[in-house]
């Protein structure tokens, strides 16, 4: 499957030029936002780690091998990219255990920023959004195009697809899915389920999202939508009146979109009517994600976009900086300003 299947049509237009992100770790940051105050006291050590080339389940496994512990007594808030630099926390469970010596773990991959004691361990989820500082190299663009881009997604926002890194290669994870899905049954290893699983959910939900940006019903209510705050999980119907909340326009409160489960839409009006005919076009996917006892959840259809801010370290290089609420995708946002390609296309002079 090519991004077009699997993600959509952008919001404001077409790219405005083109440019290559992560030609090397450095150029793609991440920094997770947890606002937990740590207790310095308990049987869970939190861990403040910065990692680059390594994704976050191996990083867990460095740290559990490294604690003498198993797997299962490290948690982490979310999974955060290989080809990245990040800093996210983890928690390792040691009951009447004193720190380790958690050396066998660090090198030029891996480094331990900060550590303390808590009582409790570390949720999935549990952070509240993921700080970015993105560089794109090689940038060819229209200098004034993109300038009028990057203030029109700070006040209005982007579609909040999700990114193309949540269906594998070449959508390799959704023909997975279709396999399993097929037969009737779930993987059994947790991890590949969850992966299949949210895969097809994203799926059914960056569809319902395509053809609200084709309609140009993405980015405000109408009666029968299900909203919800952009920080919140709950939703609420929207009638005539919450379709003029002032929150909407101040982007605090968006229209929704559906995460799949067992049953109908909850949605009212031609928002039901929609996201039912899109998830009966993907039937055999979503009739497996009821079968799996998935309940269906809502995720926000416009992406906010907080402290944006950019500048031109070099001619051809431009630096972002923003926040997004966790599990939403950076790539989705810098796709609103120019198309990607590969570090090996690059070889003729850039210009503006």
């Amino acid at each position: 499957m090519n991004e077009a299947e699997l993600l959509g049509p952008r919001a404001h237009g077409e790219a405005c030029g083109t440019a290559v992100l992560k030609a090397v770790a450095e150029d793609f940051q991440v920094d997770e936002v947890l606002d937990i105050p740590l207790s310095g006291q308990g049987e869970h050590l939190w861990l403040w780690v910065e990692k680059r080339g390594l994704n976050t389940e191996e990083a867990a496994r460095r740290l559990a091998r490294a604690a003498g512990v198993s797997q299962r007594h490290i948690s982490y808030a979310g999974l955060k990219d290989r080809q990245a630099l990040t800093r996210q926390w983890f928690s390792l469970h040691l009951p009447g255990k004193a720190d380790p010596d958690l050396g066998a773990a660090t090198g030029p991959e891996l480094s331990i920023l900060r550590s303390a004691r808590h009582s409790r361990k570390l949720q999935r989820g549990a952070h509240a959004a993921n700080g970015f500082t993105l560089r794109l190299t090689a940038l060819k663009a229209d200098r004034a195009a993109l300038e009028q881009r990057l203030q029109a997604i700070g006040a209005e926002g982007v579609p909040n697809y999700f990114g193309l890194q949540r269906f594998g290669h070449a959508g390799g994870n959704i023909a997975e899915a279709l396999h399993f899905a097929a037969e009737g049954v779930l993987p059994e290893q947790r991890n590949r389920r969850s992966r299949l699983l949210s895969a097809a959910r994203s799926l059914i939900f960056n569809r319902v999202l395509a053809a609200r940006v084709t309609e140009g019903s993405w980015n405000h209510a109408r009666v029968g939508d299900l909203l919800a705050f952009t920080d919140s999980r709950s939703f609420f119907m929207a009638g005539e009146a919450e379709t003029h909340d002032p929150r909407l326009a101040a982007l605090d409160l968006h229209p929704t979109g559906p995460l799949w489960g067992e049953g109908p839409s909850p949605a009212a009006g031609a928002t039901h009517q929609l996201e039912q005919r899109l998830a009966g076009e993907q039937a055999l996917l979503a009739d497996w994600l009821g079968k799996a006892g998935m309940a269906h959840e809502r995720r926000i259809l416009r992406l906010p976009i907080a402290d944006l801010s950019w500048h031109y370290p070099e001619p051809d290089v431009l630096q972002l900086a923003f926040v997004l609420p966790a599990g939403c995708f950076a790539t989705v946002v810098v796709r609103e300003l120019v198309d990607l390609i590969p570090a090996e296309q690059t070889d003729t002079p850039c210009e503006f």
